[in-house]
């Protein structure tokens, strides 16, 4: 067995098993769905080499030369919708299906061309150069929209990729590529595009599964740290989002501030409605405080009718006129819904404050805000008493 055709059979395998090792991911996590087209691409591309060995071990040449180009122009171009999917752009379905038919056009005008000349080597190789720019422009998108380094790494192969294609015909040229395709297939040329090409096929092929696993990790994470009924963060969420506004408030100096919110009387409205009626309570309630918070409050629930929200570079009377704002906007989170009211307690991050020690805080104010009748805000800041006294004065 000569270099040629065990690189050939080596490349096959590697392809079956990113086939494999996609499905395998694809299966476990079904809501990935744009894992889907890796699978193909890969199973599609292996068809490559296989044909390619089949140029050398038989007289169908025909059938095997386009099972060859067609194969790997159609894996380049499914991996294309992958790597859009993965990076959470639409599917370019027009700009797909236009290289598929650029390379179909190109190569049956080029059939009968010489081989080893210059300008036929660029066009046989121009469809698969664009197929790899297009996949640098999506991996660029990707860094530029912050979706980490493995972006920037896949982005740095799909280049080293389109150089690839963009060297290979002045490599064919130069060193020659054969002058038919079976004396193609046992030529230099051919164990260099098989070789580099095998390894530009691995790097990417493994960019791409862990960005796969890593994506399915990042959704299994979310789903974890994420109240199911209200779309909020749960305790476990907001903790981890919480901690580093705290580290960063100790570090810099800047206040920071909680509220917890708990609806009052929440019990009466899931005897007098249904629970149904209570789940929807606590959705719009959810809803309102996302829409009236600083974005870049964590919100979260934290069990039952209990709400919190964490405030960076907030004051405890910044935290007020938020609370504020929320029970102002209670009346209008829905018409079909049983009236509410809810009671709020505040706290300021101190000196040796943990965030649990914040929550607790706050959490004593609710009670001091409840047995004071309810549907409060406390404690109500000094800045606000003295505000409120000169309106009235």
């Amino acid at each position: 067995m000569d270099s040629a055709v065990y690189a050939l059979i080596v490349n096959a395998c590697i392809a079956g098993l990113f086939a494999t090792a996609f499905a395998i991911v694809r299966v476990s996590y079904p809501e990935q769905r744009h894992v889907s087209w890796f699978i193909l691409a890969y199973l599609v591309g292996g068809l490559t080499p296989l044909s390619e060995l089949g140029v050398r071990l038989t007289d169908h040449l025909t059938a095997f030369l386009i099972l060859s180009y067609g194969s790997f122009l159609l894996s380049i171009t499914l991996l294309q919708a992958g790597m859009a999917g993965l990076a959470g752009r639409k599917i370019p379905v027009g700009p797909l299906l236009a290289l598929v038919a650029f390379g179909a056009v190109d190569r049956a005008l080029i059939w009968n061309g010489p081989r080893n000349a210059l300008w036929y080597e660029i066009a046989y190789q121009a469809p698969f150069l664009v197929g790899a720019g297009l996949s640098t422009v999506i991996a660029v998108d990707a860094v530029r929209r912050k979706r980490g380094p493995l972006w920037l790494a896949l982005g740095i192969v799909s280049a080293t990729t389109t150089a690839h294609f963009l060297v290979k015909p002045f490599f064919a040229a130069t060193f020659g590529s054969g002058s038919t395709a079976k004396a193609y297939a046992g030529s230099s040329y051919a164990l260099f595009s098989q070789a580099t090409g095998g390894v530009l096929m691995v790097t990417a092929g493994l960019l791409a599964l862990l960005l796969v696993v890593q994506a399915a990790m990042g959704r299994t994470i979310s789903e974890s740290e994420t109240d199911p009924l209200t779309a909020v963060a749960n305790r476990r969420g907001f903790e981890r989002r919480a901690a580093p506004l705290v580290d960063a408030a100790r570090e810099t100096g800047e206040p920071l501030a909680v509220i917890l919110f708990d609806i009052d009387h929440f019990k009466r409205v899931n005897d007098g409605y249904g629970h149904a009626t209570g789940d929807a309570v606590l959705q719009a309630f959810a809803r309102l405080l996302t829409g009236r918070l600083p974005s870049s409050a964590v919100v979260a629930r934290l069990g039952g009718e209990e709400f919190v929200a964490i405030l960076d570079r907030t004051t405890l009377r910044g935290a007020w006129l938020a609370a504020q704002a929320v029970r102002a906007g209670i009346p209008a989170i829905g018409g079909h819904l049983p009236p509410i009211t809810v009671s709020a307690g505040l706290a300021l991050l101190e000196p040796g404050d943990t965030l649990n020690s914040l929550i607790d805080r706050a959490d004593r104010w609710v009670y001091d805000a409840k047995r004071a009748g309810r549907n409060r805000i406390c404690p109500v800041p000094d800045a606000v008493i003295d505000a409120q006294a000169l309106r009235t004065a």
